[in-house]
This record gives structure tokens, sequence and C-alpha cells, in this order.
């Protein structure tokens, strides 16, 4: 055999040998077993962050009570996310950081973490109420529902 057929040769058994590596990595994602996704929980809040992303988008938002009010935790606002689709795949949905512009009122329902952080995967609805909170709340009747499945 020659240098240059050994070298080949060798090249591709590494090539073989690294191709389910590669083939993991690529499509490499995590499962949403983090999520408990037998719970569902729905609140409002203002955005106060709009998180585009390749994989999935997130919106942070204040937790409000029905006053409108910031929810407090030990002295400071409750800060929730949320997970969502792809960036992409959500503007395909109407949801992007124009439409959700910081400061938006919104109403979600989601799949909590399991390990009790505020944060939690996309369950339901995306409410979008504008700038204020409606006098009857954040709801399908007050505002634009987004991701929600047609009836």
């Amino acid at each position: 055999m020659t240098r240059y057929g050994l070298r080949l040769w060798i090249v591709s058994g590494l090539a073989l040998l690294l191709l389910p590596a590669l083939h993991s990595s690529a499509f490499a994602h995590h499962s949403f077993a983090m999520y408990d996704m037998t719970a569902t929980k729905t609140m409002t809040g203002k955005l106060t962050r709009f998180i585009p992303g390749s994989n999935h988008a997130q919106l942070i938002f204040e937790v409000i009570g029905p006053d409108g009010k910031p929810v407090m935790n030990e002295g400071k606002p409750l800060v929730w996310g949320v997970e969502t689709g792809s960036a992409a795949a959500m503007a395909r949905q109407g949801v992007t950081v124009e439409s959700f512009p910081q400061g938006t009122i919104l109403t979600v329902s989601l799949h909590p973490l399991r390990d009790g952080r505020p944060f939690g995967a996309i369950g339901g609805a995306l409410i979008n109420c504008g700038t204020t909170l409606p006098a009857d709340g954040c709801s399908e009747k007050t505002g634009k529902s987004f991701l929600a499945p047609a009836n």
C-alpha cells in the first residue's frame, strides 16, 4: 500500500468513527424533561425582555397582580420567564420583538421547571394586552391571542 493510500484509509476510518459524534451534536437538543408537563401555570406580567434565539425564544416578565401592580418577592418584583419555539417559528405566528415590545402586558400559560426556579416552557396561549392592564384582566377576551390552538 502506498503512503497516499494509507493516509486515505486512516482519514476515511477516522471520519467513520467521528460521524456519529458529529451527527449527535448537530441534532443535540435538550429534552423537556426539566419541565413539569403535568402542571400548567397561567400568569400575567409586564414584559421586560424578549430574547430571540435560533432554538428557542424567551420572554422575561415581571408578574403583576389583578391590580396591575408588580407581585413582590423578598422586596423585589417577581420575575418569570417562558421558553417558546424558535424565533423564526414564533415570527410566523406573529410573535416578534416588534409585536411584543418591552412593557407589553401579557398573559401566558406555561409548564414550570421541576426544580422550582421561575421559568417554564410555553404550555398554551400567549396573550398580548398592550401596555396597560385591561379592567377585566389580560385574557383572550381583552387581548390578542397568539399560539392558541384553533377552535
